[in-house]
């Protein structure tokens, strides 16, 4: 049994996450902004309102303290550029300051396929904010002293979760796409799995088992 933290604990992957967690007996805390959502997360884990976006380090380290891991799938969501650089990038780096003065090593990233300085999306792109703000928190996560595990699926969808994945993947139009489903539960196997530390795990929806995908 695990005390797992997870940042955006309200969002589609969150909510898949959660009960998948709580189901194998870990405890698991959902951080959320909205205290309205409290009852929808209530269900699988214990609801927690912080908004990261404007707490600081010593704010978010206090909420994390006696937990084993964080997963951090919080986002903004789009459409507003300074919010995604305030919580995709800088809520982002400050819970991995947290999560180290906390004492809670193990720390996995939801990011995206194709995410990194050479990410090739253009600066008049919509896309362009997010992309440079999760380029610039994946980097800090692989330099803290942290036991950190960077997921990376392809573009997301609300198909069923089918456990099979391709760990293979690269970005690209034609990719299949990949389920939260899926996503949730490479994180639930990505954190009970300590092979996959210190690792990027890239992944869209594919035919290899789950375990087998990520593990060694």
């Amino acid at each position: 049994m695990a005390n797992i933290v997870i940042f955006g604990g309200h969002g589609k992957v969150a909510q898949l996450l959660a009960p998948i967690l709580s189901d194998r007996g870990d405890s698991v805390t959902a951080v959320i902004r909205n205290p309205a959502h409290a009852a929808e997360v209530a269900a699988a884990a214990n609801p927690l309102v912080l908004d990261i976006e404007a707490a600081d380090t010593p704010q978010i380290a206090e909420a994390l303290t006696g937990a084993d891991a964080v997963v951090f799938s919080a986002g903004a969501g789009g459409g507003n550029p300074e919010r995604t650089y305030a919580v995709d990038r800088d809520a982002a780096i400050c819970t991995m300051a947290a999560a180290r003065d906390a004492g809670v090593r193990r720390y996995v990233m939801v990011s995206y396929l194709g995410a990194g300085p050479d990410h090739g999306v253009p600066e008049g792109d919509s896309f362009y904010p997010y992309a440079e703000a999760k380029a610039a928190a994946d980097t800090a996560l692989r330099a803290e002293d942290l036991d950190w595990t960077i997921l990376m699926p392809g573009r997301l969808t609300l198909d069923p979760p089918t456990g099979r994945i391709d760990p293979t993947a690269i970005r690209g139009a034609d990719n299949p796409g990949t389920s939260r489903a899926n996503v949730a539960q490479v994180a639930a196997a990505a954190l009970a799995d300590p092979s996959t530390i210190g690792k990027d795990l890239p992944f869209t929806d594919g035919d290899i088992p789950i375990a087998e995908a990520i593990a060694g």
